[in-house]
C-alpha cells in the first residue's frame, strides 16, 4: 500500500492568518491510496480535468484509473471534482451520510419550490444518493478513522504502514497552524466533539494530513 498527496488544499479563509474575510476559493487536500487492485482518490477538492492533470503529474495514471472515492465530509470543498469520476465506487462515512441526508432535505422543505436555493438543495440531496457508506475497512491498510465534530460525521483514514502510521484528517485537522495551536476550524458543528477527536488523531498518528494543507509531521509522537 502506497500513498500520496495529489494537490495541497486551502482555507476561503485562514483565521488563523488574521485575514478578515474570504480570499481564495476553498479547496480540500486531495490524496490517493493505492491498495492492492484499489486506486483511492479522498477528497478530490479541485475540478476534475485540474485532478486529471495533477493525478498524471504525481502519480502517472488518469482519472479512469481511480476505483474509489472517499469524502471526509460533504462539504463543498472537498467534493468539486466528483463530475469525471462517476465511474468509480463513492464512499462515505454512515454517520456523514445520513446526518447531512436529515439536514439537507429538512432545509429542502423550507425552501420556496424552484428558487435557486431548492434547486442546489436537490442536486445535493441526489448527489448524496449516489454514496455508498464505507466499510470500516476501506481497503487492505486503510481503515475508516471516525472524527467527529467538524461536521456529524466527519471520517479520516488510517493508514498503516511499516512503523509508522498516517492519519488522513480531513477538516478534525484544517492546517499546520490548527495543529500546532491545538485550534478546532471555525464553523464546527461541535467544537468539543471536534476538539476531541483532533487529540486522538494527535495520539495515534506519526503523518498527519490535514483538510487543507500539507502533510504534517506530528512531532509530539518523535518518531521522525
Amino acid at each position: 500500500m502506497d500513498y500520496r498527496i495529489i494537490s495541497i488544499g486551502a482555507l476561503s479563509r485562514h483565521e488563523l492568518w488574521n485575514e478578515a474575510g474570504a480570499t481564495r476559493s476553498a479547496h480540500s487536500t486531495c490524496t490517493l491510496i493505492r491498495s492492492e487492485k484499489q486506486v483511492i482518490l479522498v477528497d478530490p477538492g479541485l475540478p476534475a480535468q485540474v485532478i486529471g492533470a495533477r493525478l498524471a503529474e504525481r502519480a502517472g495514471i488518469a482519472l479512469k484509473d481511480v476505483t474509489d472515492v472517499f469524502l471526509t465530509n460533504f462539504r463543498p470543498a472537498h467534493r468539486w471534482g466528483l463530475v469525471g469520476l462517476e465511474h468509480a465506487n463513492w464512499y462515505i462515512c454512515e454517520a456523514e451520510r445520513e446526518a447531512i441526508g436529515r439536514h439537507l432535505i429538512e432545509q429542502f422543505q423550507l425552501e420556496e419550490e424552484e428558487s435557486d436555493g431548492w434547486e442546489i438543495l436537490k442536486r445535493d440531496i441526489e448527489l448524496l444518493k449516489k454514496f455508498k457508506s464505507a466499510p470500516d475497512q476501506l481497503a487492505r491498510g486503510v481503515d475508516l478513522f471516525p472524527s467527529y465534530g467538524f461536521t456529524p460525521g466527519t471520517c479520516g483514514l488510517l493508514l498503516a504502514l511499516p512503523g509508522h502510521t498516517v492519519v488522513i484528517a480531513g477538516d478534525a485537522i484544517a492546517t499546520q497552524e490548527h495543529l500546532e495551536q491545538g485550534r478546532v476550524l471555525r464553523g464546527a458543528y461541535d467544537a468539543q466533539a471536534a476538539m476531541d477527536s483532533m487529540m486522538e488523531i494527535v495520539e495515534i498518528a506519526d503523518l498527519i494530513i490535514p483538510g487543507h494543507d500539507n502533510i504534517q509531521v506530528n512531532r509530539s509522537r518523535r518518531q521522525y
